[in-house]
């Protein structure tokens, strides 16, 4: 039975995850967290923690490894399946009608209306992944007593290398892993 319910709340993700897998990980958080309840807001961040670090496409990473979580290996299959499902479907109809119909000037508009509420998805995604990151949760209002102050040095040390260095995201990635790691292992 959770099988059957990981397919239907991966395929209702997908099918309503506009502008890629960043644009997807508020509906994944709403769906597992809060309206299935199967993780917590710490494993969330687990999971796309492990999804950024994967190669693929964070949406699918974080399907496969949600699933995986919720209910072992055919949960990760399953989840993946369903997230990309509605997007195999969906294209292959889009495009059908889209060079059918792609000099049409309501075309132009949907496509030119959906971008700003694909870039506010994506805040929304970054804005809950940082929350959480420095204070544990997302949830209003904040507490700078929760401030988590080695996750505010690491985050400014990966902007530090980024921005004034130029170092790459997977320099800066095994560069804060290894940190990480060695730091949490001392404490």
């Amino acid at each position: 039975m959770i099988l059957i319910e990981l397919l239907l709340s991966f395929f209702k993700i997908g099918l309503f995850s506009f502008g890629g897998g960043y644009a997807a990980l508020p509906l994944i958080e709403q769906e597992l967290i809060h309206v299935q309840g199967w993780i917590t807001n710490q494993q969330f961040i687990d999971i796309l923690t492990l999804s950024e670090m994967t190669p693929g496409p964070i949406a699918i990473n974080a399907a496969t490894f949600a699933g995986n979580q919720i209910a072992g290996i055919s949960g990760g299959v399953v989840a993946t399946i369903g997230v990309t499902l509605p997007s195999v479907i969906i294209v292959q109809i889009l495009a059908y009608f889209y060079f059918k119909y792609k000099n049409i000037t309501m075309v132009q508009g949907i496509i030119q209306g959906l971008r700003p509420a694909v870039v506010a998805l994506i805040a929304s995604a970054g804005l809950t992944i940082f929350l959480t990151a420095m204070f544990g949760h997302s949830d209003w209002p904040l507490d700078l007593a929760e401030l988590n102050w080695i996750s505010v040095i690491f985050f400014s040390i990966a902007i530090l290398l980024m921005r004034k260095y130029k170092a790459s995201p997977i320099q800066v990635i095994l560069i804060t892993g290894i940190a990480g790691g060695l730091l949490y292992t001392l404490i």
